[in-house]
C-alpha cells in the first residue's frame, strides 16, 4: 500500500490531464506493432517510430496498433495528438493503477482491463494493465510489457479464420476483451488446483506452513476480485452503450462475454468461501491433533498415578513398615503394579478412550 501511495504521489498537485507515468517500468524499449487487414488482405509489421502509425488513422481497412511499454510519455502524447485522444485518456493510459472501466468519447471508446498470469517461479499471481482505444476503423492497445493473451486473436487474423476479418473494429475489440476474460478461467483453474490440494492436506495432515499458504491464496483471490468485479460493469456498459462504434450484430457477442464474466465471478466467490472454510478446517484439525495428544498424555498420566502412589508409600522408609523386612516384598510390589497397570488399560479399552 505504501508503494502504491508513493508512486501515485507523483501526480499530486498537477492539473487534470497531465500525462505522468505512474507504475513500475517493465520493459526497456517501447515496441509498436501494427496489424492492418480487411476481408481480402492482411499486413503485419513492427514500426520503429510512432509516426509510422499515423497514416492508418483514415484507411478504409481495420488497423490494430499494439504498444508494449507505456513509460515513454512522449510516444503516448504524439499518438494522442494525431488520433485526437483526450488528455484525460492519455493520463489514464500511463497510470497503471487504474481500475477497470469504460469511458465514452465522441469518436472513440476507452476501456481499461487487467490481464493476469501466474508466475510459476515465484508462485504468485501478477497483473498487467491493458488499455484499449476503439475508433471507427482502428483499435489501439497499450500493454506494460510484451507477452499477452492475444495470440489466438492474432492467429485468427493471420489465417482469416472465423468472421473477424469480415467485421469492424468493434468486433476486434470484443475479441481482445473475450481473450482477457477467457484467460481468467486458466488463472482460476490454477488456483483451484492449489485449493483442492491444500484442502486434502488440511483434512489428512495439516502443517504449520499451511496457514501462510491459506492467507497467500486469500490475498490472490482478493487481488483477482478487485479486477473482475469492475470488469462486469465494463462489459455491461458496452452492451448497453448507445455509441455508434458498437454495431448491433456485435452486441450479442458482448452479452456472451458478460455471461463469462458472471461465471468467473461465481467461481471466484466459491473459491473465496472455500478458503474461508479452510481456515476453520485448519484450526479444527490443529485443535483435534492437540486433543489427541492431550488424550494420550492424560491416559498415560492416569495409568501411572496409582503406581506413583505405591512407589511413594514404600519409598518413605519408616522404621516399623512391616513389608520392608519381608523377603518377597519387592516381588509383591511389582505384581501389584502390573495388576493395576493391566487392569487400568483394560478398563480404558472397554470405555474406548484409546
Amino acid at each position: 500500500m505504501s508503494l502504491f501511495l508513493r508512486k501515485s504521489s507523483k501526480k499530486a498537485g498537477l492539473p487534470p490531464g497531465t500525462v505522468v507515468f505512474v507504475g513500475e517500468r517493465k520493459v526497456e524499449e517501447v515496441k509498436v506493432t501494427v496489424i492492418d487487414y480487411d476481408e481480402e488482405h492482411y499486413g503485419e509489421r513492427e514500426v520503429k517510430e510512432i509516426e509510422e502509425c499515423f497514416p492508418y488513422k483514415d484507411t478504409p481497412s481495420i488497423t490494430w496498433i499494439n504498444i508494449d511499454g507505456v513509460h515513454q510519455v512522449e510516444v503516448i502524447e504524439k499518438l494522442g495528438a494525431h488520433f485526437v485522444l483526450h488528455r484525460l485518456l492519455q493520463e489514464d493510459v500511463v497510470d497503471t493503477h487504474q481500475r477497470p472501466k469504460l469511458d465514452e468519447y465522441d469518436d472513440h471508446l476507452f476501456i481499461v482491463l487487467k490481464m493476469f498470469f501466474f508466475n510459476e517461479e515465484e508462485n504468485e499471481l501478477e497483473a498487467e494493465q491493458v488499455s484499449l482505444i476503439v475508433g471507427s476503423s482502428f483499435v489501439i492497445s497499450f500493454q506494460e510489457r510484451p507477452g499477452d493473451v492475444f495470440d489466438q486473436v492474432r492467429e485468427r487474423l493471420r489465417n482469416g479464420k472465423g468472421r473477424i476479418r469480415q467485421k469492424g473494429s468493434d468486433y476486434l475489440a470484443y475479441s481482445l476483451i473475450d481473450a482477457v476474460v477467457d484467460s481468467y478461467y486458466n488463472i482460476l483453474e490454477e488456483l483451484g488446483e492449489h485449493i483442492e490440494t491444500l484442502q486434502e492436506e488440511l483434512v489428512s495432515e495439516p502443517k504449520q506452513g499451511d496457514l501462510q499458504v491459506i492467507h497467500h491464496l486469500k490475498r490472490d483471490m482478493l487481488f483477482l476480485r478487485r479486477s473482475v468485479w469492475p470488469l462486469r460493469e465494463v462489459v455491461g456498459g458496452l452492451t448497453k452503450s448507445e455509441s455508434k462504434l458498437i454495431k448491433e450484430d456485435v452486441l450479442i457477442y458482448l452479452r456472451d462475454v458478460y455471461d463469462h464474466a458472471i461465471q468467473v465471478i461465481d467461481t471466484m466467490e466459491t473459491f473465496r468461501d472455500m478458503l474461508s472454510a479452510m481456515l476453520d478446517i485448519y484450526l479444527s484439525s490443529i485443535s483435534n491433533r492437540m486433543n489427541e495428544v492431550m488424550k494420550v498424555l492424560t491416559v498415560m498420566a492416569t495409568i501411572f498415578i496409582p503406581m506413583t502412589f505405591l512407589a511413594g508409600v514404600y519409598g518413605m522408609n519408616f522404621k516399623y513398615m512391616p513389608e520392608l523386612e519381608w523377603r518377597y516384598a519387592y516381588l509383591c510390589f511389582w505384581v501389584v503394579v502390573l495388576v493395576v497397570f493391566i487392569g487400568m488399560v483394560a478398563w480404558f479399552k472397554k470405555k474406548r478412550w484409546f
